[in-house]
């Protein structure tokens, strides 16, 4: 057992969501599919300033969690967000912020 494993489950998930999203060029890609809807591999790689094969192993890391879909058409994939998952891990961190928001400990940050 690694000492991830000794916490809530709902933490483990909440922190490979935040992994996940913790780079720069996957929050690229997700923004960049919410704003077109869908779009294709390589379409993706010309938005995004990092190499085909980069952009292939960030899509890979989203697509692992369950937050972008590919759907093969010929040689291309085409990617779209998955909204549901989206959805989810919104309403964890939406819940885990205001459970922690709501500590009686006043701070002058």
């Amino acid at each position: 057992m690694n000492n991830s494993q000794k916490f809530e489950e709902n933490l483990q998930e909440l922190a490979k969501f935040a992994r996940a999203i913790s780079h720069p060029a996957r929050l690229a890609i997700l923004q960049y599919l919410a704003e077109t809807k869908t779009c294709i591999s390589g379409d993706i790689s010309d938005f995004i300033p990092l190499s085909r094969t980069t952009v292939s192993q960030h899509l890979k890391e989203l697509r692992d969690l369950g937050l972008i879909h590919g759907e093969i058409d010929g040689l291309k994939i085409n990617y779209c967000l998955c909204n549901s998952i989206l959805s989810k891990y919104k309403e964890m961190f939406a819940e885990f912020f205001n459970e922690i928001g709501t500590a009686e400990i006043e701070c002058n940050c």
